[in-house]
């Protein structure tokens, strides 16, 4: 559903990304592991059309968007939830999540995703920056469902959420594969969300994937290492 070949991207004359390469197959998760610093956003960024490839190619679902615009990219089938949520304060979570519906053809918030999430039901009247952290993450991740997509990227999603809001939304992405077929990859740098979601692991550092494993095959000393250093 989703592949990566060779990809380097730089700011300026520094390279960031120095040819990544990966794919992800329909209804599996990817996580990229890493400490901050190592380009976990710079790919996520360059993925969505934010930040243009020097080099590489990027498709999905066989079709070539390397060079597409982000909002191509949308349209072809890649929804983002950046870093920090991004959410709408002013605007109550019912309409942030109606945002996502902006171009597609039904404007009714399918009820999938308040099954997934239905702390956002109860809270649908109410702004999004009065969420906690946890909520504005699970809002975050509803109103890129709404736009059907083929590929959902979700950068650093446990970042300053409790636990227990943690565990909700490890369970919903499961649950969402399960219902359609979708592609996530995730980036992050709590090992056991990671454990939780993802089929495969790749562990990014300095730019380059440099290290690839199985859920199942996992030296979960060796990935601690990686992100201790």
């Amino acid at each position: 559903m989703l592949s990566v070949k060779d990809l380097v991207v730089a700011y300026g004359q520094s390279e960031m990304l120095h040819g990544i390469s990966f794919d992800a197959a329909p209804r599996e998760t990817v996580a990229i592991i890493g400490r901050n610093g190592m380009g976990k956003t710079t790919l996520f960024k360059c993925l969505i059309g934010l930040l243009p490839a020097k080099n590489g190619s990027i498709s999905v679902a066989g079709q070539e968007i390397t060079r597409d615009e982000s909002y191509h990219r949308v349209a072809k089938g890649i929804a983002y939830v950046p870093q920090g949520r991004m959410i709408f304060p002013t605007l109550t979570v019912e309409e942030n999540i109606q945002t996502g519906l902006e171009n597609a053809k039904a404007k009714l918030i399918p009820d999938e995703i308040y099954a997934l999430f239905p702390v956002l039901w109860d809270m649908r009247r109410r702004k999004g920056g009065n969420l906690s952290g946890g909520q504005q993450q699970q809002l975050a991740i509803a109103r890129a469902l709404v736009t059907n997509p083929k590929v959902l990227l979700l950068d650093e999603p446990t970042e300053g959420i409790q636990p227990s809001i943690i565990k909700d939304i490890a369970k919903a992405l499961n649950e969402i594969r399960k219902l359609r077929e979708i592609t996530i990859v995730v980036s992050e740098q709590v090992l056991s969300f990671a454990m939780d979601v993802a089929d495969r692991l790749f562990v990014i550092e300095g730019g380059r994937l440099v290290h690839e494993t199985s859920r199942a095959n996992t030296d979960v000393a060796r990935i601690k290492q990686y992100l201790s250093v």
